[in-house]
């Protein structure tokens, strides 16, 4: 605060005053007095108008500095006048280095500009506009910021620039990326609680018709081993009795009756329903491991006779006529159960048969192929189909998803195989081939060790 200036009157004496009538100076003295005062009155004013004016400056200035969107304050040529924090950091510039700067020179490409130049041209006759512009950002890389662009005005009315404020839109982007990512990951969640809802669903089924099956299938072993030992005894009967002298009508009805061809075929009809007894069994049993989760039988396994296993189980049954092409190597061994990688071999089989089959006049062929690293094994089974449709890629292991029509699949095949190979540590991979057709990639951790020979 500027100290008030000193009056006049402290040094004047009346003696000084000779020749001049007393009440005329009194009366200049209270004039100077009324001047001194209200001089000092302005002072105190001006004083107070200064402070309240730097306290609008700092305001506005704290404002600029914590506002998140750029601010550019610009004349009628594009010359930066104002700029705020948030561009210096943005472009990593000061503020005094920007203060004269075309707004062109901050743009990152030919298209920027003529958005600008365009939003400068609009602003003459509107309000405002939005011009969406790239800047080169401090490190280098493009930002994209939307500005609003907007006319400014002096006192009397005339346009003196333009103020542009606006966000960089990388954060926006982020922002609903991460969003999108959520989103994703929700459905995700909720396709699985789905899936995994219909599977206990799937399983309690199951598991009630492998206990209905497994009654009658006991009823049906039991009966034929009995059989067996029945037949055995009728036959050691009759060869006795054919050993006699019978009447000839007896021999008529024997050749008649064909009891010679009977007691020949008995054996094999036994072994073959206890064959058939037994495989129901066996599917009955993987109907159990399939709806319980149970401890499973872990040994080393060793992959090469598996998959040769199910290559004969699959012609044998389904596709007699499938070519199959295999590779093999030296016996590599894993870890896990027999039974459930078998069962994942045979569905990868029988896809391809499926796929290939239902093609055109071609001949359906597998190329199944065996790499061996340092700590795993990859089986792939290219066939020669039409491939998978770039939609279904994602959901080839979904539960109850299908291509094929009603009555033909499931769904279950490879999703139960997906299931397997995760329990035994590995990864299943499906994709298309360059020169058409599909490949299915199968990857199992080695084991360290190797069964003892005996």
């Amino acid at each position: 605060m500027t100290t008030p200036p000193v009056s006049p009157l402290k040094h004047l004496a009346l003696s000084d005053l000779d020749g001049v009538d007393e009440a005329t100076w009194l009366g200049v003295i209270h004039k100077m007095d009324e001047v001194y005062s209200k001089l000092v009155s302005d002072e105190v004013e001006l004083e107070e108008k200064n402070a309240q004016l730097e306290q609008s400056q700092q305001f506005i200035f704290s404002v600029l500095s914590a506002m998140s969107d750029v601010l550019i304050a610009c004349n009628q040529d594009g010359l930066i006048e104002e700029t705020n924090v948030a561009l210096c950091e943005l472009v990593g510039r000061s503020e005094e280095s920007l203060r004269g700067t075309p707004v062109l020179e901050l743009l990152a490409d030919e298209q920027s500009a003529q958005r600008w130049r365009l939003a400068m041209y609009h602003s003459e006759s509107r309000a405002g506009t939005v011009v969406d512009i790239n800047l080169r950002d401090a490190s280098g890389q493009i930002a994209a910021v939307d500005l609003n662009c907007t006319p400014r005005y002096d006192s009397a009315g005339r346009q003196v620039g333009r103020v542009l404020v606006g966000r960089p839109m990388g954060e926006l982007k982020r922002a609903y990326h991460q969003l999108r990512e959520a989103h994703e990951a929700l459905k995700l969640a909720q396709q699985q609680l789905l899936h995994s809802e219909k599977m206990a669903s799937l399983g309690r089924l199951v598991a009630g018709v492998a206990h209905e099956l497994n009654n009658p299938i006991s009823f049906v072993l039991g009966n034929v081993h009995v059989l067996q030992r029945y037949g055995a005894r009728l036959r050691s009967y009759l060869e006795e009795v054919h050993r006699l002298d019978l009447p000839a009508q007896v021999q008529v009805l024997r050749e008649a009756l064909r009891i010679d061809r009977l007691l020949e075929d008995l054996p094999s009809l036994m072994e073959g329903t206890l064959e058939g007894a037994q495989r129901t069994t066996d599917i009955v049993s993987g109907l159990k491991r399939f709806s319980t989760t149970g401890n499973e039988e872990i040994t080393q396994v060793e992959v090469h006779a598996v998959v040769e296993r199910a290559i004969l189980w699959v012609k044998k049954g389904t596709a007699p006529r499938f070519e199959i092409n295999w590779s093999g190597g030296d016996d590599c061994y894993v870890t896990g159960n027999a039974g459930q990688l078998l069962q994942v071999m045979m569905n990868l089989i029988q896809n391809a048969y499926d796929a290939t089959s239902s093609a055109d006049d071609r001949v359906p062929e597998l190329h199944i192929t065996s790499v061996t690293t340092d700590d795993c094994v990859l089986l792939r089974f290219a066939d020669n189909g039409p491939g998978i449709a770039p939609d279904h890629l994602s959901r080839v292991f979904d539960p109850f998803f299908t291509t094929k029509s009603v009555g033909k699949g499931t769904g279950l095949g490879l999703s139960i195989s997906y299931g397997i190979v995760q329990q035994h540590g590995g990864q299943l991979t499906a994709e298309n081939l360059p020169r058409g057709g599909a490949q299915f990639t199968l990857s199992l951790p080695l084991t360290n060790l190797k069964p003892v020979s005996t």
